[in-house]
């Protein structure tokens, strides 16, 4: 420490939002403590540790000996670029640099009060703006989040811990698991990551490390750990890491990202890389507590209807008590029934399940859901394209018969709310492709005949007497 001068160690003004980051171990200043900082070098930041390692090497070794004989070529055989030298700081991408930890005299008022959080029939009221049907998931929802939400505000209460209630969401493809989790965190305003589970291996496999989920919600507070730590995960595609059947080969995606997770999802410190998914030696890292992180997990779980319906329907099939084994074969909201012991028999383990106590499952949507939400929600799929018209000055309306038929279609693609927009793009290319050729063009309405390939939409030209407001237009 005497070959430097000490008062060089100092916090650079420079940015003083983000960590330093060493240049040569690339830690940054949570890890190290205070670095030198290098004047003549662009205030290259060097951490303690990696300075006195350096002169421990020089001092070990015959300095003069081993530059003897040797050229700049020698050390650069490519060449030396001196404005590449001087801005090493610079070359640390921003996305790798974290945000400083406010000190106890500059805190402000927490961002999460107790007094300041949506009671629960608040969220389900936002929620039903954007999100049709699905009533018991979003008030579960709702009730889970306000609660852990005052978890995290309170921290204690009365010396008794609060424990966390991670949820895990079942329900068909296109039912709206992943659009009432983004809207979840919009209104309550917390950093989100959404992650695929498909992805996800066993340490030292090829894929995405089990950290990788922390990571990425860290990169969507940017780069803030406090925020982070108050933040949403949600997993979709959980189900895809069930244990594998009749396999004798090591589950490296299965099972083995089950028991990684248990550790996420319970509460623990892990260490993140920092703007990447993976750890190597030139990306810093961060420690962040997942105590205080919501998991949400979601998954269609395909075949789980046929384990339930198997369970309902294992008594006698002979006397009085005997089940029909198709009672339960038109029932659209089977996956309800669900229970511990079916997920375990899709490939859960137990481990895994007991640390997701809230289980929220979504119903299958029907033609009259389909209806609404063509038309209610605030960002309706028929409001967007209404929009998109009237910027061209034309109003688009839609008959109630076409909107059924709309409906109907979607429903045999067997996708989902996905389906919806796929049908409305189909036969609305003609229409956004024709329309800007005459500005005459005043009115369009979308009839049922038009949908079902028998007849043309119906067009008003400018000046003729207003057709009578449709059901939308009034919405």
């Amino acid at each position: 420490m005497s070959d430097y001068n000490k008062d060089d160690i100092k916090n650079t003004e420079d940015e003083p939002k983000y960590e330093d980051v060493c240049y040569m171990c690339r830690r940054p200043e949570s890890k190290t403590g205070r670095m030198l900082h290098i004047p003549n070098m662009n205030n290259m930041c060097i951490c303690i540790d990696c300075m006195e390692r350096s002169f421990r090497v020089m001092d070990g070794s015959n300095y003069a000996d081993l530059m003897q004989g040797m050229n700049i070529q020698d050390l650069f055989p490519g060449g030396m670029n001196m404005d590449d030298m001087m801005n090493v700081q610079n070359q640390i991408p921003k996305r790798q640099k974290l945000k400083k930890k406010a000190k106890d005299d500059e805190k402000v008022q927490p961002e999460f009060d107790i007094k300041n959080i949506p009671a629960p029939h608040i969220l389900k009221a936002k929620l039903d703006e954007y999100v049709i049907g699905q009533d018991r998931a979003k008030k579960a929802i709702a009730v889970a989040v306000y609660n852990h939400y005052k978890r995290v505000a309170t921290n204690t209460m009365d010396d008794i811990e609060i424990e966390k209630s991670n949820i895990l969401m079942i329900g068909p493809t296109g039912c709206g698991k992943t659009y009432l989790v983004k809207t979840l965190a919009r209104l309550l305003d917390v950093p989100l990551a959404i992650t695929d589970a498909t992805s996800l291996t066993e340490a030292g496999y090829i894929g995405d490390d089990i950290e990788s989920v922390v990571s990425k919600l860290l990169a969507a507070a940017d780069n803030d750990t406090e925020r982070a730590e108050r933040g949403i995960i949600f997993i979709d595609e959980i189900d895809k890491i069930a244990k594998k059947k009749n396999t004798t080969a090591r589950d490296v995606s299965g099972e083995s990202v089950q028991q990684g997770l248990l550790k996420l999802l319970e509460g623990s410190e892990v260490e993140v890389p920092v703007g990447a998914t993976s750890k190597n030696a030139m990306v810093p890292l961060v420690t962040i507590d997942t105590r205080n992180i919501l998991f949400i997990c979601g998954g269609a779980f395909p075949d789980l209807e046929n384990i339930v319906k198997e369970r309902l329907t294992s008594h006698s099939s002979i006397g009085f008590s005997a089940e029909l084994k198709d009672k339960y074969d038109q029932d659209r909201n089977i996956v309800s029934k669900v229970t511990i012991d079916d997920l375990r028999a899709f490939g859960m383990i137990p481990e895994f399940i007991g640390r997701l106590p809230i289980t929220v499952t979504l119903e299958g949507l029907n033609r009259d859901m389909m209806v609404r939400i063509l038309k209610e929600p605030k960002n309706a799929i028929l409001r967007q394209y209404q929009k998109l018209l009237a910027l061209d000055e034309v109003d688009l309306r839609f008959d109630d018969e076409a909107l059924g038929v709309i409906a109907d279609k979607a429903i045999a693609k067997k996708t989902g709310a996905r389906a919806l927009r796929s049908i409305i793009e189909e036969f609305m290319l003609d229409i956004m492709y024709e329309i800007p050729k005459d500005d005459n063009i005043g009115t369009v309405t979308i009839t049922k005949a038009y949908i079902e390939g028998k007849g043309s939409p119906m067009i008003t030209m400018r000046g003729t007497p207003a057709l009578p407001d449709s059901p939308l237009a009034n919405n």
